[in-house]
């Protein structure tokens, strides 16, 4: 369906000022998220606490793993606009991803030390291998182009785009928050196996929920063409071959992540294979990209496609230093930092249960209702008065848990999803007023804007850091508060204008590769924050205790570095801004 056709639609197809189809990808998102960053803010304690690896190894191994994640969609974003259309690269993705989940709820037997030396249960650790290459390769169908339906959904130059992917934007953190609080809580306090189990069940929830909201997005997600995926290819159809060969990639995958957390074949003991793997694809990526505007672009195409690689290497800063919040910021924590945000309010007996888990079933439930309630009177007040006291109550229960909850360095985690999903509606908000005024920075400038305040939130860890090394005594838990809004601020300057730009400036054939080579920059974001992250690492001898001094000092050393880093990009930024505005050529 066209983008004229999809504008002309009545409004019945709107709920809450938005396509319904945005709902239906915002809560596939969230419940993608959840099960994603609840495996996430458990990966590393797991690997050091559990299975007793190595700061650097564990890093190693969790930078390979993020950067794989983020690389494969570029294949996923390919494979859909060629053959798969959209839905279906979403659906086998979502399944890979169940698969994937379930085996991580296997933890065997802790590892112990014989002699100074860890002892671990490898066949444990082989399911776990597998188990983060199904993920991989699933986010790799699911990613790209659950994004590229929300932009499809929306008219060329609908005002409500930017908003929109906003909204969505929500969503995915909405997952992260009670990742974090559900997965992070329970996997540290009542056992990995249940943390990383209930991460599982989310991904099978959101699933669901995209199969059913197929009705609400008019068509954009089929195949171009089905009948090229009924076309036999080496004896097989050429659906069935590309997810028999999606299948058979999950071993070499499984091996590379082995490799990272094993530290074989590195070179230089730093580069890794998977980050030579995501070398390489960036390398053909970029032939790719030469190619194509040189030879398929108009010369005002070519310069909004241009313009729109710089916006993505912007992201790859920002997400560089973002992704310390799994790293450095997570061990820095665990270690040096107080827990609880509010000790007074805390539950101390027992092992309470944190009620975002009902928030996860409300969410979606109240949507579902509401939106057949719309389907029958578009006109009633009813749906829209149920979806906001749904949400009402859910602040409630979110509120909840993040001050009576016993906090540990994993579940604080929620700090960045938390404060992301407060500011979304306020920068929603905050991009139409200025747009009114026509004051609304270009995306270039908010963009600019993100990077100045991914640097400037590195400045209250540096200052908790210097605390405990001129106490000697852990810092307040509110120095981390105070780093995870001022990133959130830049985080959404940059990130959602990020994902409407990539879906507004490629051109419509290539749009979601594109989409692919968005993730890939966060792939080396995720490589690079854990080599950086490694600046900080410590391991603690057998028997000896963590000196809180000498760690406090790498540590801080570590923080004022990337913020230098995020306050010289920043100034780059905003002196390019001006020129990407141009070769943007009117694109808002």
């Amino acid at each position: 369906m066209s983008s004229a056709n999809l504008a002309a639609q009545p409004s019945h197809n709107d709920f809450l000022g938005h396509p319904k189809g945005v709902y239906v990808c915002f809560f596939t998102e969230m419940w993608e998220r959840f099960s994603f960053y609840g495996m996430k803010a458990l990966l590393l304690l797991y690997l050091t606490k559990y299975h007793l690896f190595g700061d650097k190894a564990g890093l190693d191994l969790l930078g390979a793993y993020g950067g794989l994640v983020y690389c494969i969609p570029v294949f996923g974003g390919l494979l859909a606009d060629r053959w798969l259309g959209m839905r279906k690269a979403v659906i086998f993705g979502g399944i890979l991803l169940v698969a994937g989940h379930a085996g991580m709820a296997f933890e065997g037997h802790a590892a112990t030390l014989q002699q100074g030396a860890p002892v671990r249960d490898e066949a444990s650790l082989r399911i776990m291998y597998a188990s983060l290459a199904l993920i991989i390769m699933g986010v790799g169908f699911l990613k790209p182009n659950i994004s590229t339906i929300v932009g499809k959904l929306y008219a060329d130059n609908d005002p409500r785009r930017d908003s929109g992917f906003s909204l969505f934007y929500a969503g995915i953190n909405l997952g992260a928050l009670f990742a974090s609080l559900v997965c992070g809580y329970v996997g540290e306090t009542w056992g990995w196996k249940y943390g990383f189990g209930a991460a599982g069940i989310g991904m099978l929830a959101g699933l669901a929920m995209f199969v059913w909201g197929q009705r609400y997005l008019h068509g954009h997600a089929e195949p171009v063409n089905p009948a090229l995926l009924r076309e036999r290819v080496a004896g097989l159809p050429r659906e069935g071959l590309i997810y028999a060969l999606a299948v058979l990639g999950v071993v070499p995958v499984a091996w590379l992540m082995w490799a990272a957390a094993n530290g074989a074949f590195a070179l230089g003991g730093e580069v890794s294979l998977a980050l030579l793997l995501m070398i390489v694809v960036l390398g053909a990526v970029l032939l790719w990209f030469a190619w194509f505007t040189g030879t398929q672009c108009t010369p005002v195409q070519r310069q909004q496609m241009i313009a729109m690689m710089v916006l993505i290497f912007m992201a790859l800063v920002f997400f560089t230093l973002y992704e310390q919040t799994y790293g450095s910021w997570v061990t820095f924590t665990d270690r040096l930092l107080s827990k609880d945000i509010v000790p007074a309010m805390v539950v101390r007996d027992g092992m309470p249960w944190p009620w975002s888990t009902l928030s996860l079933l409300l969410a979606p439930l109240a949507f579902f209702v509401a939106a057949r309630m719309s389907d029958r009177n578009p006109d009633s007040a009813a749906p829209r008065a149920l979806f906001l006291a749904v949400s009402a109550l859910i602040i409630v229960l979110l509120v909840r848990d993040c001050v009576a909850l016993p906090q540990t360095a994993g579940s604080l985690t929620y700090l960045g999803a938390f404060f992301l999903v407060a500011l979304a509606p306020l920068f929603a908000g905050l991009w139409g007023w200025l747009d009114k005024r026509g004051l609304d920075p270009s995306k270039p400038t908010k963009s600019a804007f993100g990077l100045l305040f991914g640097g400037l939130s590195f400045v209250p860890m540096a200052l908790a850091a210097q605390q405990v090394g001129a106490t000697g005594a852990m810092a307040s838990v509110w120095w981390l508060v105070l780093a995870y809004l001022v990133l959130e601020i830049g985080e959404m300057c940059l990130s959602p204008v990020g994902l409407s730009a990539v879906t507004q400036l490629a051109m419509p054939r290539v749009v979601s590769l594109m989409m692919g080579t968005w993730f890939l920059a966060t792939a080396f974001s995720e490589t690079l924050a854990a080599l950086f992250g490694k600046l900080a690492a410590i391991d603690v001898a057998e028997g000896e205790t963590l000196n809180m001094v000498t760690a406090a000092a790498k540590y801080e050393h570590l923080f004022w570095l990337m913020m230098w880093i995020g306050l010289g990009c920043a100034a780059l930024a905003f002196l390019a801004a001006p020129l990407l505005r141009r070769m943007m050529h009117g694109v808002k």
